[in-house]
């Protein structure tokens, strides 16, 4: 899949295909949930950070050089009003040195990321580089604090000028340590030496830096205009952009507040953009890979407890397809599939959940730091100046932190200032992220149970009031309560419940029409001509789709069909606790997929064709369609798969590694992530919950199946067109 999360360090893995191994055109194996996340952040997401964090540190070596180091502040004199102390000519010197080679470290990243200079030039430049300005900077920290230091020591203090050198150099060692990370994981072969940054990952990189010239450039325009000293002009723009308005800093000058309509509405749009860029990339982007990992983490908890239980029978493919007797749990080998496939839907659905809270429990954690720590570093820096209590700067803290900026309590010594910049500069992406896992945990869950009391008292649902109450009772316990009676479960291992039939019936579809519904809603929010004719086009693939399946069934019936390509017809034992409940057929809205496909060649070329416009337009949904089980089963027969077929399925084993399934694939000459190959061959057998189901990895199912589809159907055609050139070549023999 094409996605920043991996895309190229799944790509090197399978390059080792040396033997002949052959893979569909255009689908490229995925193995994120074999492939540590250590490695994924380390090709990925500290390159990006580097890159943010990077041009930071160095408009803090700016805001370092800009202004001496050093104030006289007498007993009862204004902070605001002290005068500055020239720095010696070696320290300005050595400043603008480190300066110098910061910039170009960043230029070098910049660059490379930008694949106009070599990883192996590159990554050497900027990490020496960086590291030498972090250790000017704390070199001339030192000796400023020591031999410096003008007696009586009472009367002189430190200007913001000397603490955003220490923030700066702090800066440039941990951006610094971070490529090192990057760059020995790439000499240890654990990822290409490039970076996997998509456009929008460098757009984030370009957006920062803009950002950052914007406000120096802004604070240098102010701070001439109103006579603020430079680095106070900064902190006001901090304050303005951020749109935090303590007002201890305002524009008195008509030129002044006519300036700042522009630079403020730039500003904060700019800022805008950037809060965007980082939820789509550091929660978006990164979701796929970590619901990778705790999907293959759950996966073996699930599969070594029904193991230890023994009870793992429906993992055992039925090899007698023709009856039940094989079977432990009674089922057939299809029945036994669909089974298999919802204890993984289950998995998958506890895996996603896990990974939203723990997302959020990361994220409200660093915020929380962030408060608390940052609140005792403020009352520290206050407390000489204001008499800050811990209380007063937690306030501060927080009312910085939510924007709400009544300015009754406001920093005023350098430190403090100083410490604010880069504080808020910190809070930035920290707020950014908490609120979007808010959002998909804690508001989702109100949003749920919002519309499921709704569903109960005034705006009935179709399953009845007592199934929605029991719904609604689930997810105010958050689970703990009428799991078995809500949802269908596999026998055996976590309960055996007797269903309802017809709510069994309609739950085969659920997925299939909370998606439609999905789709729906969006379209009605966007309205527009556009948006329906995209709706009405979807629908009319849609009941194209049905045609060809009553079309298919019409035809199985008059005989027209090859018996061999045929789904194994279901046992009549409707009564039996683990029958297979289908679809409905008796005029329901999603009539039963078809039972086989057109055995001659023209009508399965185009069948193919159909059903790769069907796919491509599930590709737009959101969220990303889920199939139902009957949809795989068709999707899977359409690509040489047969779901009835128990020699070409496995019993899941709870632990696979990466190199041994790598191994296994070039024996095999399937990839994980590959179901089949195709009639005619010997395709590796899989199973829905192991390693190799294409339900497992960071790709979206419809992606999947239409990289499968496109390659039968590219395999079909050079088939015919290998026929007819030896027919060709036959006629011109003869």
């Amino acid at each position: 899949m094409n996605d920043a999360s991996g895309e190229r360090i799944d790509e090197h893995f399978c390059a080792v295909e040396a033997d002949g191994a052959k893979m569909p055109a255009g689908a490229e194996p995925s193995h994120p949930h074999l492939e540590p996340s250590r490695w994924f952040f380390a090709s990925s997401l500290l390159p990006m950070v580097a890159g943010t964090l990077g041009p930071v540190a160095s408009a803090f070596s700016i805001c370092a050089l800009v202004q001496p180091w050093r104030q006289h502040l007498p007993p009862g004199a204004d902070i605001d009003t002290a005068p500055t102390i020239r720095d010696p000519a070696w320290l300005i010197a050595i400043n603008a040195v480190q300066l110098a080679i910061a910039l170009i470290a960043n230029m070098a990243l910049l660059l490379n990321m930008t694949r106009r200079l070599r990883f192996a030039i590159a990554q050497p430049v900027t990490i020496v580089g960086w590291y030498v300005s972090s250790l000017c900077l704390v070199a001339l920290t030192a000796t400023a604090s020591g031999p410096l230091v003008v007696e009586p020591a009472n009367e002189y203090i430190w200007s913001q000028a000397f603490y955003y050198g220490i923030y700066s150099s702090i800066l440039y060692f941990l951006v610094a340590s971070f490529m090192t990370v990057t760059y020995m994981g790439a000499r240890a072969g654990h990822y290409p030496k490039d970076f996997m940054l998509t456009p929008s990952q460098r757009t984030l990189m370009l957006q920062t830096i803009m950002l950052l010239l914007y406000l120096l450039l802004g604070a240098l325009l102010f701070g001439k205009l109103e006579g603020w000293s430079y680095l106070d002009a900064v902190y006001w723009s901090v304050v303005t952009l951020f749109t935090i308005g303590f007002g201890d800093n305002y524009p008195m000058t008509t030129v002044g507040r006519a300036l700042l309509f522009p630079y403020a509405l730039v500003g904060i749009i700019s800022l805008g953009l950037v809060i965007g860029s980082i939820r789509s990339l550091v929660v978006d982007r990164g979701k796929r890979r970590l619901d990778a990992r705790i999907l293959e983490k759950k996966r073996r908890e699930m599969l070594r407890s029904m193991t230890l239980k023994g009870k793992d029978d429906i993992l055992v493919p039925v090899k007698s397809s023709a009856s039940t007797l094989g079977s432990v749990s009674g089922l057939t080998e299809f029945e036994r599939r669909e089974r298999e496939f919802k204890l993984m839907r289950k998995i998958q659905e506890h895996a996603a959940r896990r990974r939203r809270w723990i997302a959020l429990a990361v994220s409200a954690g660093s915020w929380f730091v962030l408060w608390g720590v940052g609140a005792k570093i403020f009352q520290e820096c206050e407390d000489e100046y204001q008499g800050w209590t811990y209380f007063d700067a937690f306030y501060f803290a927080f009312v910085s932190l939510t924007t709400i900026g009544y300015g009754d309590v406001t920093p005023v010594s350098n430190a403090g200032k100083s410490f604010f910049v880069f504080w808020a500069l910190l809070a930035l992406p920290t707020t950014t992220v908490l609120i979007s896992n808010a959002g998909d945990t804690v508001v989702r869950g109100i949003r749920e149970a919002t519309d499921q009391i709704a569903t109960v008292t005034i705006l009935p649902g179709e399953r009845g009031f007592r199934k929605d109450l029991k719904q609604l009772l689930r997810t105010l316990s958050c689970g703990f309560l009428f799991h078995e009676e809500i949802e269908q479960t596999p026998p055996g291992f976590i309960g055996q419940t007797e269903k309802d039939i017809d709510d069994a019936a309609g739950q085969e579809n659920d997925v299939e029409g909370s998606a439609k519904r999905d789709q729906a809603d969006l379209q009605a929010e966007r309205g527009g001509a556009s948006e329906a004719n995209k709706k009405a086009d979807d629908e009319e693939g849609e009941e194209t789709h049905f045609k060809r399946v009553e079309a298919n069934k019409a035809e199985q019936q008059a005989g027209q069909l090859d018996k061999k390509v045929s789904f194994q017809n279901p046992p009549s034992t409707p009564h039996h606790q683990h029958h297979l409940v289908r679809a409905r057929t008796d005029g329901g809205p999603h009539p039963q997929y078809p039972v086989s496909i057109p055995a001659h060649k023209p009508d399965y070329h185009l069948t193919l064709i159909e059903e790769i416009g069907r796919v491509m337009r599930h590709l737009k949904h959101h969220p990303p369609r889920k199939y139902t089980f009957h949809e795989w089963a068709w999707y899977l027969k359409l690509i040489g798969e047969d779901e009835a077929d128990a020699e070409r399925h496995r019993q899941a084993n709870p632990h696979v590694k990466r190199k041994k399934l790598l191994e296994q694939g070039k024996r095999t000459g399937v990839m994980e992530g590959q179901a089949g190959k195709g009639e005619g061959e010997d395709p590796a057998p899989w199973s829905w919950v192991g390693t190799r189901s294409p339900l497992m990895g960071s790709q979206e199912e419809a992606e999947w199946i239409l990289e499968r589809l496109i390659a039968r159907l590219e395999e079909k055609l050079r088939e015919v067109k290998e026929e007819r050139r030896k027919e060709t070549r036959s006629k011109k023999d003869e």
